[in-house]
């Protein structure tokens, strides 16, 4: 795959902790083992207190015919720019407050952005194509607003992340309106698990590492349908006509040759890549928004991705 650029000579202290908070919390013995704690951890999110919009913002809720929608916008200003976010969860979470608190990011690193956070409908009860289809939907409601054409971007992470390239691939290949960029966190992109690293990084992964009873291995999201297809895995596309896409993974991650194979093919199609694999983090570290330098430092780069886009259109 070329050779791949890791940041910086080391973790800082706060990133390290970090690392051993998230694997302390995914692999603390529970009664029940991984299954129950997963049922707990969504018990949690289902519970979680309503998200209170900080001041300066407006939240609102669109409903659409399978889904909600919510779009964080400004009170005092309008914005021509959107963010379409799409959540990770392997497909089988709902979206939580840490996204609304991510929309909330997303607005700020762009300078007054608008993000749209779908809360697409998920597995088991809703396998492929049911994600891709709400994606698409929420794109296309995009397309008939006034926002401005060459601001529109699709951003998601983990399972999003894929999500987002899939619905890119499924907008080329019907001549739909391509987003002016995309943006990738820990993309989930190849569910037939055939990367290097989810045999190289699988005891050091401190999410998904040491045990195949996780998310990553779960099969209902694609259940009858045939996991190399593109939609489902996009590790399997062509990325020919693509825009501009920022890849952001970390170092110790199962899912490292998801992104390391996107950015070689669509480095062959032509299409302008920035990668960046991040030293000693973890899967979905800018969770930690701008807690640690690491997670501080991959918000800044995909404010800075949004913006020298955005401006590469009045030049």
């Amino acid at each position: 795959m070329g050779e791949d650029k890791v940041s910086g000579d080391k973790v800082s202290i706060r990133g390290r902790t970090a690392r051993k908070v998230v694997k302390l919390a995914n692999h603390f013995p529970v009664p029940g083992g991984p299954q129950r704690r997963e049922f707990l951890r969504q018990r949690i999110n289902e519970r979680e207190r309503k998200w209170e919009c900080p001041e300066g913002f407006l939240l609102k809720e669109i409903e659409m015919e399978h889904f909600t929608m919510e779009l964080l916008t400004g009170t005092d200003s309008t914005s021509d720019g959107i963010i379409l976010q799409l959540h990770g969860g392997g497909y089988y979470r709902k979206m939580h407050n840490t996204y609304r608190a991510m929309a909330g990011l997303y607005r700020e690193i762009s300078k007054g952005f608008d993000v749209l956070s779908i809360d697409y409908r998920v597995a088991p009860e809703h396998p492929f194509p049911a994600a891709l289809e709400d994606a698409l939907a929420a794109y296309e409601w995009i397309l008939t607003m006034d926002y401005n054409p060459d601001k529109i971007f699709v951003a998601g992470d983990s399972a999003g992340g894929g999500l987002a390239l899939a619905l890119c691939l499924y907008l080329r290949d019907y001549d739909i309106r391509l987003p002016k960029g995309i943006i990738t966190m820990s993309a989930w992109t190849d569910l037939t698990k055939s990367g290097e690293s989810y045999k190289e990084n699988f005891d050091i992964d401190p999410i998904f590492g040491g045990s195949k009873d996780t998310l990553v291995y779960k099969e209902g999201y694609y259940k009858d349908s045939d996991p190399a297809n593109p939609y489902i895995s996009p590790i399997n596309g062509d990325y020919s006509g693509f825009p501009p896409i920022l890849m952001q993974v970390g170092e110790y991650e199962m899912l490292l040759s998801d992104t390391l194979t996107i950015v070689d093919k669509a480095r062959q199609a032509g299409v302008k890549v920035k990668e960046h694999i991040y030293r000693g983090m973890f899967h979905v570290f800018q969770m930690g928004m701008l807690l640690y330098p690491e997670s501080r430092d991959a918000w800044k780069e995909v404010g800075r991705f949004i913006r020298n886009l955005s401006k590469s259109d009045r030049q």
